[in-house]
């Protein structure tokens, strides 16, 4: 059997992971069709039916302005969901590039960075982003920025320590003796090793970076008005919590659910593609004995 196919057979035997994957897949999906979908256009404004409860016509109720909360929780998916995609793809790419630099070149380089990876660490990370955004103006490209640069020295040490190993190989040193240059090394021999460890630190990442989004804007640091966020319609909804809860459970529940599914999207993956963990688990012909 192919290691493609023993890969997918570990990540389907992960009823957890499959599950996860199952609704975080229906939360992308309505997200990406909410426009298409039968609901209440969520920007329209609609004074007469403010606040109301949960009905046939409004699953989720109404905010302060007659705004549909089901489409608006959808259409802050988009954002939410985005934002925490696109910076931590953005922290992928700069902690692949100076991982690998740092591990492949050594030297100066290697202290540099990682003194740099140490300073990031030295400050807990919502304040680190607080400040970032207190210095740029607030808005989408600016928790790009800031949620993608604050996330790089994770994955910038795990690329080290991966190239580390992989770089004192035999095949690696017999490739350089044959005459292959840096990037030919890089990009052969070492950069396919770095893959699969990148992938499950990378989803599993995903749900705090969701976190940190909403976090900052739930402080009306992030996505500003009229924008919709789980973490803008939570701030928003505080107020009326005890006449209107609504507008704070439904994002709070979708928030929850979202974060919990890609937990466990990537701790699945995480079993599945840590060889220690395969080769730990008990074979069926020493169940049977």
């Amino acid at each position: 059997m192919s290691s493609r196919r023993r890969l997918v057979r570990r990540i389907i035997r992960q009823r957890s992971a499959l599950a996860g994957l199952v609704v975080l897949a229906l939360v992308l999906i309505c997200t990406l069709l909410v426009d298409y979908l039968p609901f209440s256009d969520g920007d329209a404004i609609d004074l007469e039916r403010a606040l109301e409860p949960p009905s046939a016509e409004h699953p989720f109720g109404t905010d302060p302005f007659g705004r549909d909360i089901l489409a608006r929780v959808f259409q802050g998916a988009r954002i939410s969901l985005g934002v925490g995609f696109l910076a931590r793809t953005i922290s992928l790419l700069l902690g692949l590039v100076l991982g690998i630099a740092a591990g492949y070149f050594g030297g100066r380089l290697d202290s540099v960075i990682m003194r740099l990876a140490d300073i990031t660490f030295a400050f807990p990370t919502l304040l680190l982003l607080i400040a970032i955004m207190a210095v740029i103006s607030p808005g989408l490209v600016s928790l790009f920025i800031a949620l993608g640069v604050v996330g790089w020295a994770a994955m910038a040490r795990l690329v080290r320590a991966q190239v580390l190993v992989v770089r004192e190989r035999e095949y690696v040193q017999a490739a350089r003796s044959a005459g292959s240059g840096h990037v030919t090394l890089i990009v052969r021999h070492i950069l396919p090793q770095c893959i699969a460890p990148l992938i499950v630190v990378y989803t599993l990442g995903l749900g705090m970076t969701v976190m940190a989004e909403s976090s900052l804007s739930f402080l009306g640091l992030g996505v500003q008005p009229p924008e919709p966020s789980w973490g803008r319609m939570i701030s928003s909804g505080i107020v009326f919590m005890r006449t209107a809860p609504w507008l704070t459970i439904f994002p709070g529940l979708m928030l929850t659910l979202s974060v919990c599914s890609l937990n466990l999207v990537g701790d699945g993956l995480r079993d599945a593609l840590d060889p220690r963990i395969v080769s730990s688990a008990p074979s069926r012909s020493g169940d049977k004995k």
